[in-house]
């Protein structure tokens, strides 16, 4: 990055430019989160069928909703890899490229003659990052994976539901977004060496790893203790109380006692400050052995209350109490409209939509949503002829069915 670049009103990446040839989530959120810094994002997708990511969820007026944030500040181009002219005019698009996406089967990229051997032959300062269920290499490497069957071997699906009930898995691309998130670190340590050493490099990732780390401690008490963490529904062995309960009024709010002295505050507050002198109480893990009389006293309380009056009483207390907020109502939280952690952004079919905005601010290059998720191909016209290919050139490949 040149300081040019760094001083771009877009974000701390304007100047980068990154090329999305991936498809549904962990890989386009990756992108995503690289455009609304400052990137140049170039999305390449399949000429007839886009991105799975265009029909994943609801629709409206034909057109997938979803799609509009996961490839918001992203110009679109249709081109199929997998055919030789189609393949190498995406090599002269990666010569002008900093980051490269991917998330083909481990060597399909190389099968077209767009391994990164061959990339960064032509551009030594190319950074590429393969998003694979189970990685490059190792027995799984050639396997299809989704998020739910890492969500499932990580360990999440274990820990998640009630003691007497089934694994229960997510309701979202949990593992997805994970490995999206921790894929933009991954691009962001390589800018940052690029910038010392002048080279790009290869980066594989798996969807495993980031969410077999955000699970916790499990591998550790398996590897030590021979114990194996087993499901606890919403409560946890580390502290009590901690659950959900029902308000008077129907609604449902979450407390949180990790530390004894907000524990020492919920008991106050619902009436039983002789529990908080018992022996037991002074630590977490002990606190749990007592979660059911715990649970009794504070869910009472709570039913007996509105969900405004509890939350307000937790606040005047000090003490950690939320909302189970339904998409809706999140929409009109205060502390998210004063951290504008949603957004309004022009489109031109639905217009003004309010979604996700970018995840964190930054004083000195704070970044932006430019424009939403746009029709397949719209861009390519734009990009390839853009010194890339004559316009004459693009419409041959257009005839034949792998650009569009």
């Amino acid at each position: 990055m040149t300081a040019q670049s760094r001083r771009h009103p877009d974000g701390p990446l304007g100047g980068l430019r990154v090329l999305d040839a991936s498809t549904i989530i962990a890989g386009p959120i990756i992108a995503q989160i690289l455009g609304d810094f400052g990137a140049e994002v170039i999305k390449i997708e399949h000429p007839r069928n886009g991105d799975g990511m265009r029909g994943h969820g609801l629709q409206k007026d034909g057109q997938g909703i979803w799609w509009k944030m996961i490839a918001r500040n992203k110009r679109t181009v249709g081109l199929y890899l997998g055919d030789p002219e189609a393949a190498d005019v995406f090599r002269r698009l990666a010569a002008t490229a900093d980051v490269v996406v991917e998330n083909f089967r481990p060597g399909t990229m190389a099968r077209w003659g767009l391994g990164y051997d061959v990339l960064s032959a032509a551009n030594p300062r190319l950074i590429m990052i393969h998003v694979t269920g189970f990685g490059q290499s190792g027995p799984y490497a050639d396997r299809p994976a989704f998020g739910t069957l890492v969500e499932s071997m990580s360990g999440f699906a274990h820990l998640t539901g009630q003691p007497d009930g089934p694994p229960t898995l997510p309701a979202f691309g949990l593992a997805d977004s994970i490995a999206g998130i921790a894929g933009a670190a991954a691009v962001s340590m390589a800018l940052y060496h690029r910038e010392r050493s002048g080279h790009g490099q290869e980066i594989d990732l798996d969807l495993l790893s980031p969410i077999m780390t955000a699970v916790g401690p499990g591998v550790l008490y398996a590897d030590q203790l021979g114990v194996d963490q087993q499901r606890t529904g919403n409560r946890t062995a580390n502290n009590a109380p901690r659950n959900t309960y029902r308000t008077s009024d129907g609604h449902w709010v979450a407390i949180s006692t990790s530390a004894t002295a907000i524990a020492e505050r919920v008991m106050e507050l619902v009436g039983s400050p002789e529990t908080a002198r018992e022996p037991w109480f002074a630590t977490g893990g002990q606190r749990a052995e007592h979660a059911d009389e715990l649970d009794d006293l504070v869910g009472r309380w709570i039913g007996e209350r509105t969900r405004d009056v509890v939350l307000a009483e937790f606040e005047r207390a000090g003490a950690a109490a939320a909302a189970v907020y339904a998409p809706s109502e999140l929409l009109a939280d205060p502390q998210v409209e004063a951290l504008q952690l949603i957004t309004s952004v022009d489109d031109p079919d639905f217009g003004p939509m309010r979604m996700q905005n970018v995840m964190w601010r930054m004083g000195g290059t704070p970044g932006r949503i430019r424009f939403t998720g746009r029709p397949l191909g719209a861009d390519t016209d734009a990009v390839l002829t853009d010194g890339l290919i004559e316009a004459e050139a693009v419409e041959g490949l257009r005839a034949r069915g792998v650009a569009r």
